[in-house]
């Protein structure tokens, strides 16, 4: 048997270097994929509509994307990204695009391409007739047009071409078998109407791109081939032949969202984000060097072999680092340095115990201790950013898929590569000799009186409940009262954040807009991602482009220069939907948690863990209302991720206490079991917690506007999530217990004194 054993760290060491090996060549040979709110452009995201002739389903979709592939080549962007969402959406990313009305011009024409008879010019008293209509030619002036001759799935080809004798630039257009027929009757049909002109109206989106008069040589017999001439430049002729080559969409198309992010603010965000990684490192490596020395320094060095890992695996998974993607790798920090405190905790608690068995065994003894509690903490997170990423909408997917994969990091970080150091380091006679540089040979006087002497808290449990109760009322009360400030993300809208040269108040950019033609538009001040920059902040309804463009145009002319740093379009219906998703995601992401807690737990534990969690989210909320902080997309990641985190300290606790548990004496009562596990944990609770607010402190202060709500949100339901677990949790759990105690005769004993008390040095806490 000691064989095997002896040989398991020399096997750790061996997986530990080929992990960071691989890392390391995964890191130099793969470049990441950035998200366009990292590296600037926008994003349109399509939605297929059903019409009389066809159904909006993956089969049709698939031809739109085709179209609008063909469109989207056309403009010359650099590394486009076209992809299906689901059986009617298609995502477009056009990096570098900053003004989205240079991409509407293009895949924004979402009807499909139409041809029509012109009938005549109209006026205010032309009335048209059935299956006629009213619209003005590329001109401006009113014409009467026909019902639909010919539409795009007739067109085979269109290009421009400059002829080699005139120099003038024409559009030469080719049709298919299907649309040939339709072709020659519709210029029969203009050639004997002498009232419209014999012209024939080009349509797209019910506008007129093109009404183009029949030459007389094709009145004697059109082909399949035509030639559109007029006072085309060679990018006016290019723009019309992509329309009416493109313009063959299977079903119509409806913009949903649209985001613009500039590229100066991307760089902006990686700056900052890098800026908090490294602030929350550092400050948690001092830390955690302070109170665990030679182990908290070799935890160090292993967190910092986490970024390679992390990199790796993101650039070898192919996945998009999106700018609330490096606050999930931030964030998995603290993870990494969880699972270490839990390691080191209980190897001092068995060092303590058996002083005899060295610091070797006592380490040894952590690990396997630690593991379930590090296991389970970390599968309730990985269930958390699963569903973020199923239900989130936009870059905060990034979060969901970086959370994971740092989460998965933080653990070959903390259970693989710093159980080589620390194994190595304990089995070396220079720290044999000196145990005390350990870190794992002591306690402090705070840690002692704890489990001692230290309150007795569950004996309150009661009062506790009754105190949360009072905190839920004020919270409803706020969100009652003061309601949500609702991001664009659950309204509908749009959202425009401008970098202003001159400084203006919101009261001065508020009337600017207003003047504009946009009264009642939401103008806030707002500093940049470097922090001192002057921002405006513009919020309305659903507004177009150009509509937009006329605010950034009075903005310009009263503090300009202007630089637009975010555009956020969001329609009615995925503002509904998102909302709707968010409610679901959030009743999921507890019921997925207290299955997995039911079975690793009893029942009642994992109610009591469940329903802390609801406690915790609605006081943030209320906390929000009461302040009037937004409510968007960046607050939901931020609460699936208060409840994938608050539910590891949790864990810890309940795992103590069903250790404590099976080893009960007879006669003690459950509260006392319940009221040492939790002093037991304290120390552990307190240090994990600091390095979390390190990191989380980081962000807030450095992550810049984009990260500091989300920020802010965690810090909240970290700390309230802390103490939910002694003032919710527990004592929940206690009265379950109680109430549906197992059918033991242990139970059963104590469940007729619930206040029993033993003296200390009889408690199992007395050993520490």
């Amino acid at each position: 048997m000691s064989g095997p054993k002896s040989r398991a760290p020399l096997w750790r060491a061996v997986a530990a270097l080929a992990v960071l090996v691989l890392s390391a060549i995964i890191a130099l040979n793969f470049s990441p994929r950035l998200g366009l709110d990292l590296k600037g452009g926008t994003q349109i995201v399509l939605e297929t509509k059903s019409t009389d002739r066809v159904t909006a389903d993956s089969e049709s979709t698939d031809r739109a994307l085709e179209v609008i592939r063909g469109r989207v080549d056309s403009l010359g962007v650099s590394e486009p990204t076209l992809a299906r969402a689901g059986d009617t959406r298609i995502i477009v990313e056009l990096p570098g695009v900053q003004d989205p009305r240079e991409a509407a011009k293009v895949i924004g024409q979402t009807a499909q391409l139409s041809f029509h008879n012109v009938v005549g010019p109209a006026d205010e008293t032309t009335k048209p007739a059935e299956g006629q209509q009213i619209v003005e030619d590329e001109d401006g002036n009113p014409i009467v047009v026909g019902p639909v001759a010919l539409d795009g799935n007739g067109v085979s080809s269109a290009d421009a071409e400059q002829e080699s004798q005139s120099l003038q630039w024409v559009v030469n257009v080719k049709f298919n078998g299907e649309g040939a027929p339709g072709w020659q009757s519709l210029v029969a049909e203009a050639c004997e109407n002498t009232a419209g002109g014999q012209r024939i109206a080009i349509m797209l989106d019910d506008r007129v791109i093109s009404s183009p008069q029949v030459q007389p040589s094709l009145c004697t017999g059109a082909g399949s081939t035509t030639s559109i001439t007029g006072n085309f430049t060679a990018d006016s002729s290019k723009d019309l032949a992509v329309l009416i080559e493109g313009g063959a969409l299977p079903l119509p198309v409806e913009v949903i969202e649209q985001r613009t992010v500039g590229a100066t603010l991307g760089d902006a965000a990686i700056e900052a984000s890098v800026e908090a990684a490294l602030f929350g490192v550092a400050l948690t490596a001092v830390f955690i060097i302070i109170v665990y020395r030679l182990m908290g320094f070799l935890a160090s060095i292993a967190l910092g072999t986490y970024a390679l890992l992390s990199y790796a695996m993101l650039v070898w998974l192919g996945a998009t680092l999106t700018l609330p993607g490096l606050a999930g790798f931030v964030l998995a920090i603290g993870l990494a340095i969880d699972a270490n405190v839990l390691v080191f905790e209980r190897a001092r608690e068995e060092y303590l115990r058996r002083t005899g068995e060295g610091l070797s065994r006592a380490l040894d003894t952590g690990y396997s201790k630690a593991w379930t509690a590090i296991l389970d903490s970390n599968v309730t997170t990985i269930i958390a950013a699963g569903l973020l990423f199923i239900f989130a909408s936009g870059p905060v997917k990034g979060f969901g898929v970086t959370l994971t994969i740092g989460t998965i990091a933080s653990m070959v970080s903390a259970l693989v590569i710093a159980r080589v150091l620390t194994d190595w380091a304990v089995r070396r006679s220079f720290v044999k000799k000196r145990p005390a540089i350990t870190g794992l040979t002591g306690t402090g006087k705070f840690r002692d009186w704890l489990v001692t002497k230290g309150p007795f808290v569950m004996g309150r449990a009661g009062t506790l409940i009754i105190g949360t109760v009072v905190a839920i009322v004020i919270a409803i009360t706020g969100v009652v009262t003061q309601g949500l400030n609702l991001g664009v993300e659950f309204t509908g809208g749009r959202v425009l954040d401008y970098k202003v040269g001159q400084t203006i108040s919101a009261d001065e950019a508020r009337e600017v807009v207003a003047d504009a033609g946009f009264p009642n538009a939401v103008v806030q001040e707002s500093s940049g991602e470097s922090g001192d920059q002057n921002n405006i902040t513009v919020r309305t309804d659903q507004i177009s482009d150009d509509e937009a463009a006329t605010i950034e145009q009075a903005l310009d002319e009263a503090a300009g220069p202007v630089t637009k740093e975010r555009d956020e379009l969001i329609g009615p219906s995925l503002g509904d939907e998102l909302r709707n998703k968010a409610i679901i995601a959030f009743i999921i992401a507890l019921g997925a948690q207290m299955i997995y807690l039911a079975i690793r737990f009893r029942w009642t534990f994992a109610g009591a863990a469940v329903l802390a969690l609801a406690v915790t989210v609605t006081l943030v909320v209320g906390i929000f209302a009461w302040l009037g902080e937004p409510v968007d997309g960046v607050f939901l990641a931020a609460v699936l991720s208060i409840i994938g985190l608050d539910v590891n300290d949790t864990v810890v606790v309940f795992d103590r206490i069903r250790e404590n548990l099976r080893e009960r004496r007879e006669g003690k009562s459950l509260r006392r079991v319940f009221n040492d596990a939790i002093m037991q944990t304290i120390p552990r609770t307190i240090n994990t917690g600091l390095g979390a607010i390190f990191i989380l402190a980081a962000l807030a202060i450095f992550g810049g506007s984009s990260l500091q709500p989300f920020a802010i949100a965690l810090l909240l339901g970290l700390v309230l999530g802390t103490l939910g677990t002694v003032i919710v949790a527990s004592p929940i759990a206690l009265l379950l217990e109680e109430k549906f105690p197992k059918q033991t005769k242990e139970d059963r004993v104590a469940a007729a004194d619930p206040y029993a008390t033993v003296p200390a040095s009889g408690r199992e806490a007395g050993t520490l």
